[in-house]
């Protein structure tokens, strides 16, 4: 099992804190607000701990578990207590009308964060194109992307751990395709299928 740390309290955090927590892995929060994340870990039970903000995540694995334009700063201001972690951005950087990515270049937020990243550390991108609510009551696929094979190996290992099954993409640039991935599962949940309980996943043919 895997020790991991989760920065942010909201209801990603809670849901993969939860998964995680029933999967055997140990499980620390941090947050802003410290009550929040006391809380959070209070509600996680087993063992789920509380860290300070800022200080060093306990965890080999950090989930950066925060909307979109709170993860560069948040990497930042945690600067070297990130060396040597394997940092999990699972965000959606949706424009205003959720119909388009709010950078304009072929980038990714995960990619920015392997710029700002301190040395040591390794980027994955994962959990971005599933709901909240899937990923709590389902059993979807989660697709992830990284340029290191012994960190995706780790991330890996953690999906699993939640009963879920890991699909490699290919490197960090594919994190761009992630997050249009997520563009369309929002077309999707507004059109074509109508509602939010689905996720993408892979079927395969039998040979």
């Amino acid at each position: 099992m895997s020790d991991i740390s989760i920065i942010g309290t909201g209801n990603m955090a809670r849901t993969i804190g939860a998964r995680a927590v029933a999967g055997g892995n140990t499980v620390e929060v941090m947050g802003r607000d410290q009550s929040k994340a006391e809380d959070l870990a209070k509600a996680l039970g087993d063992g789920a701990t509380t860290g300070e903000w800022g200080t060093a995540p306990a965890g080999d694995i950090v989930i950066m578990a925060l909307l979109y334009d709170g993860v560069m700063p948040t990497v930042t201001h945690y600067a070297d207590a990130l060396a040597g972690k394997v940092i999990v951005d699972i965000s959606n950087p949706f424009n205003s009308t959720f119909d388009g990515l709010a950078h304009r270049e072929e980038t990714s937020i995960a990619q920015e964060v392997a710029k700002v990243a301190p040395a040591g550390a390794s980027v994955v991108k994962a959990f971005n194109t599933i709901f909240r609510h899937v990923l709590e009551k389902g059993r979807p696929d989660v697709f992830i992307a990284g340029d290191r094979a012994q960190a995706k190996a780790r991330v890996e290992a953690f999906i699993e751990s939640l009963g879920l099954r890991p699909l490699d993409v290919g490197g960090l640039k594919m994190a761009h395709w992630l997050e249009g991935a997520g563009v369309i599962t929002v077309g999707l949940a507004n059109h074509g299928v109508g509602n939010l309980d689905f996720a993408l996943s892979i079927t395969e043919l039998p040979v």
